[in-house]
């Protein structure tokens, strides 16, 4: 394998933009670290969101409907304002983070709240969350999720 040093690189035309097709760090396997804002470094990998799935459960009796999403394969509807993700590429551990978000549609003094059951705690292939409406399971007009993490 060879080596190149260089301090500048300029495409075949003379300007600064340069395609490649992969990039990978040589360190540490899979670790890419960039200038975040400032002058700090953060690594690629950590910083990227994992899985995210945005649901609407609102408009259909018996099945959610992903609108979009990422790192998801399917979801169940166990009942009325629960839900179940599935994940394509299992998380390493549980001891990921998640961020939720919600809109009923209801009124401006109701409340909206997304939790995670002590019953159905997060596993690394699903996560299972409940959508509330002024204290009542209900299922949600729209329902976020974002897990940042590493992935198995």
């Amino acid at each position: 394998m060879s080596t190149i040093f260089a301090d500048k690189f300029k495409n075949t035309s003379g300007g600064n933009n340069v395609k490649v097709n992969q990039l990978s760090g040589i360190d540490t396997a899979g670790s890419i670290t960039v200038q975040g804002e400032g002058t700090a470094t953060t690594n690629l990998q950590q910083g990227l969101c994992k899985v995210w799935v945005q649901l609407d459960a609102e408009n259909t009796a018996t099945l959610q409907t992903i609108e979009d999403s990422f790192n998801i394969t399917s979801q169940v509807d166990p009942g009325t304002g629960k839900t179940t993700v599935n994940f394509t590429n299992n998380m390493a551990n549980i001891s990921y983070s998640w961020s939720t978000g919600i809109c009923n549609g209801g009124g401006f003094n109701d409340t909206a709240t997304i939790n995670v059951s002590n019953d159905e705690l997060p596993t690394t292939s699903t996560f299972q969350f409940y959508s509330f409406m002024n204290s009542a399971l209900n299922d949600a007009r729209l329902a976020c999720v974002n897990i940042h993490g590493d992935l198995a």
